[in-house]
């Protein structure tokens, strides 16, 4: 359902909301640098060849059909999550904790790279996620930032202030972002399906030899 702005619903002062959700990313990220200390030591073994065999599976319609699925899901997770959030008043608690997940996966992951390769697994998760966060992370926080002021709006609605709470809004410019944003989200993920492979062989190239 979609109400007409009137006066003030939350939406003018984005920044407090963005700085609040930044710290919670950032809360997320420092527990998945607390948390990768205990990966096992064999995990680099593993995650090597994983990612050797990844390679040599590369091609092939089965193969194509399920990497591009699978970068369809790791590209729109989040965003989307964000977005649809902001249509429910329990929006204004889940993002927080969406967002502190998002930023413990990605570092955990990360994390994980470098504990298991050293110095080279930088290199190694930029290959990986490099252009997947460039691309990810701005359009999770423009989608998330509007919809957690949304999702607020809603729970005062909902639950009430003791006075009149102001109509929420899904205009125009809701839609525009969202329709720009999933634009960028499937461009990257089109560019990461031809270009990661590529990164990574070079990458493992020089970390394992050749594959």
């Amino acid at each position: 359902m979609i109400w007409k702005k009137q006066g003030r619903d939350g939406q003018s002062a984005p920044l407090p909301r963005l700085v609040l959700l930044a710290l919670f990313f950032l809360g997320g990220v420092l527990l998945g640098q607390v948390l990768s200390g205990r990966v096992p030591d064999a995990t680099g073994d593993e995650l090597g060849r994983y990612l050797t065999d990844y390679l040599h599976l590369e091609g092939g319609t089965e193969r194509s059909a399920a990497a591009a699925l699978s970068a369809a899901v790791i590209y729109f997770r989040y965003p989307l999550l964000a977005f649809l959030l902001g249509f429910t008043s329990f929006g204004v608690l889940l993002l927080p904790f969406a967002t502190v997940a998002y930023g413990f996966f990605l570092s955990f992951s990360v994390c994980c790279f470098t504990a298991a390769f050293g110095p080279d697994g930088v290199l190694l998760a930029l290959a990986v996620f490099g252009l997947r966060c460039a691309v990810t992370l701005p359009g999770y926080f423009l989608l998330a930032v509007p919809a957690w002021g949304t999702s607020a709006a809603l729970a005062s609605l909902s639950f009430g202030r003791g006075r009149r709470a102001a109509p929420v809004v899904y205009g125009r410019g809701c839609w525009i972002r969202f329709s720009a944003v999933m634009a960028s989200l499937l461009a990257g993920m089109c560019a990461d399906l031809f270009l990661s492979p590529w990164l990574l062989r070079m990458v493992l190239e020089r970390i394992l030899g050749a594959v």
